[in-house]
C-alpha cells in the first residue's frame, strides 16, 4: 500500500530522513491514540487527551503530517504532475476516509468521523496542486492567512454539515477528529513552501539516497507504508485495551463526576476550559436539586428528563456568558 503522504518520483533516491519523520509522526499519533483509548476504556480521566499538553501534543502531531503532506507534495510534482500515481493515491487515501466515516457513523454516531485527517489529505492534496507553481515567499503569505483567518472570522452560514469541513462555522461540530480545511491547509501550505526552499537550496539533492543510522529503519518503513500504519493502528490498540479489560477491568467511577468530567470533555470541543468548568459546575448544580439525577447520571434519562436536560443546558450556557461576558471568549 502506497504511502500517506505521496512519495518523491521514483526515478529519483528516496529521501531517508522524510520518510524517518513520517515514521516519527506516526509513533506520536500512536501515543496519543492509546491515551484516548485508555479514557474511553474508563482506565484514565475522562475529556484528558482534549485539554492542556495532550491537546496541544495532537495538534503538533497533526501539523506535521499536514506539514510532511505539502512537503512531499511538492517533491512529487515539481516538474509536472504525475497523473496516474496521483489519481491512483488519491483513491486510497479517499477510499479509507469514506472507510472510516462510515465506521464511525456506526460506532459513534453523535461524533463519527466525516472530515478527519485523512479527509483533509484527500483534499489538501487536491487544492495543493494550485499553489505548485507560486513562490515560495508567496505559498508562506497565504498559508499565515489560512492559519489566522478562522481566529478572526466565522459565520453561522457554515454551521451546517455541508460546509462545516471549512472550519468557519461559528461552532465546530462534535466530532472524534476533526480537521478541516482552515486552519490546517496552512501546515501543507508551510510545507510546499519548505519543499521550495529545500530543492532551490540544493537541500533535497544532498539528502536523496543519503542513508540513516539504522535504528531508523523501523521509522522509515512505517514512513513508507503510513496508510497502511495509520489503519491498522488503532484496532490493534482497541483490541490489546479491550482484552486487558476482561482481565483488569477500569475502576467504575462515581456517576456524577464521570457525568461531570464528560460535560467538560464535550464543551471544550467548542468552547475554553474556564467557560466549561463553569457551565458544567451550573448544570450540575441543577440536576443534584432534581429527582431525576439518578436516571441522568447513570446514563439512561428518560425523554422527559433528557428533554429537560437540554433546557437546563442551554439556561446554564446563557447564564454562564452572562456572568461574566467577553471572559470565556
Amino acid at each position: 500500500m502506497t504511502d500517506l503522504m505521496h512519495s518523491a518520483p521514483k526515478n529519483k533516491s528516496r529521501i531517508e530522513l522524510i520518510d524517518a519523520a513520517r515514521g516519527f509522526a506516526l509513533v506520536a499519533m500512536a501515543i496519543y491514540h492509546f491515551a484516548w483509548d485508555l479514557e474511553f476504556f474508563g482506565y484514565a480521566t475522562p475529556g484528558m487527551t482534549a485539554v492542556g499538553g495532550w491537546r496541544l501534543f495532537a495538534r503538533s502531531i497533526a501539523s506535521s503530517f499536514l506539514f510532511l503532506v505539502g512537503f512531499s507534495l511538492f517533491l512529487a510534482h515539481v516538474r509536472g504532475v504525475r497523473w496516474q500515481p496521483f489519481w491512483w493515491r488519491l483513491l486510497q487515501v479517499g477510499g479509507a476516509a469514506v472507510a472510516i466515516t462510515l465506521v464511525t457513523y456506526f460506532a459513534t454516531p453523535d461524533a463519527f468521523i466525516f472530515f478527519g485527517i485523512l479527509h483533509h489529505i484527500a483534499v489538501a492534496s487536491l487544492v495543493g496542486l494550485f499553489f505548485l507553481r507560486l513562490p515560495a515567499v508567496a505559498v508562506a503569505a497565504l498559508a499565515a492567512g489560512v492559519i489566522v483567518l478562522p481566529a478572526v472570522w466565522r459565520s453561522d452560514v457554515f454551521n451546517g454539515m455541508a460546509l462545516a469541513w471549512t472550519g468557519l462555522a461559528s461552532v465546530n461540530p462534535r466530532s472524534n477528529d476533526f480537521v478541516p480545511l482552515f486552519p490546517w491547509f496552512g501546515a501543507v501550505m508551510l510545507g510546499m513552501a519548505a519543499a521550495k526552499v529545500a530543492l532551490g537550496s540544493g537541500w533535497t539533492e544532498r539528502k536523496a539516497g543519503t542513508p540513516l543510522p539504522g535504528w531508523t529503519g523501523p521509522l522509515q518503513f512505517a514512513g513508507r507504508h503510513s496508510l497502511a500504519v495509520y489503519l491498522l493502528h488503532q484496532p490493534i490498540l482497541i483490541g490489546l485495551i479491550f482484552l486487558a479489560s476482561l482481565v483488569v477491568p477500569p475502576q467504575a467511577e462515581e456517576p456524577r463526576t464521570g457525568f461531570l468530567r464528560a460535560c467538560e470533555a464535550q464543551c471544550v470541543q467548542m468552547r475554553d476550559a474556564a467557560f466549561c468548568e463553569a457551565y458544567c459546575g451550573c448544570v450540575v448544580a441543577e440536576i443534584d436539586g432534581d429527582a431525576r439525577a439518578g436516571e441522568i447520571y447513570t446514563g439512561a434519562p428518560s425523554e422527559t428528563a433528557t428533554a429537560w436536560l437540554s433546557e437546563i443546558a442551554a439556561q446554564c450556557s446563557i447564564s454562564t456568558d452572562l456572568d461574566a461576558p467577553g471572559e470565556y471568549e
